[in-house]
């Protein structure tokens, strides 16, 4: 876990460093959206900015608004910023990156979607599983890895995946008495840490035409 927040500082830094060396030239901006989400009425779009010849920041959006998605809540809200590093040019061909990005959600956690009985602690009441849900916010700090592929002077397709270390807060409710399963006169959230693949799919860029500096 240590190692994200260094390479995180890292690659920020010299992302940082090269604007500054290079203000003069034309940066590329893309412009994107999550295609293989839209259709699920989820949105996730962003844009991404250029730094140096191979190096890019990109900050992103996430949001699911269903109350309701098969059953089950999903309202989700995710914010996310990229430092990404292109192996032969930038916004072409294969790249990896870190990633840092917050969350706030109203959902069922997969391991609550069986109807097997749920039980908070020896002395709590008994509850079917699918009935519970959670509401809380998470902080993720991982890495990412995606291949563009140009598809004309305008138009780029960005496949990319990226997980790591996230690290959640959390109350319990139960969706049809109302009231919270997690009771525990110690703590007021619950907090749980897990390694996953937390944000993918394939993005459909463009590319916004450039200005030129006035020197």
């Amino acid at each position: 876990m240590k190692i994200f927040p260094l390479v995180f500082v890292l690659l920020f830094s010299s992302a940082y460093k090269a604007q500054i060396s290079d203000s003069t030239r034309t940066p590329e901006i893309y412009l994107k959206g999550n295609a293989l989400l839209l259709p699920v009425g989820i949105i996730n779009a962003g844009g991404e900015y250029q730094l140096k010849e191979k190096v890019t920041v990109q900050a992103d959006l996430l949001i699911s608004p269903w109350k309701s998605f098969s059953g089950k809540p999903l309202q989700i809200y995710i914010a996310g910023l990229d430092a990404r590093y292109y192996f032969k040019e930038t916004f072409k061909n294969l790249y990896m990156g870190a990633n840092i990005s917050a969350s706030r959600y109203i959902m069922q956690k997969w391991n609550y979607w069986s109807d097997g009985p749920y039980q908070y602690r020896p002395d709590s009441p008994v509850y079917v599983a699918s009935d519970l849900y959670q509401v809380g916010f998470s902080a993720m700090l991982g890495a990412t890895i995606g291949y563009q592929l140009q598809l004309n002077d305008r138009w780029n397709m960005d496949v990319f995946v990226g997980g790591g270390n996230v690290q959640s807060f959390y109350k319990g409710y139960h969706k049809k008495l109302g009231i919270r399963y997690d009771t525990d006169p110690d703590r007021n959230y619950n907090r749980s840490g897990e390694w996953m693949i937390y944000r993918g799919g394939v993005m459909i860029a463009y590319k916004l035409k450039n200005h030129e500096h006035k020197k």
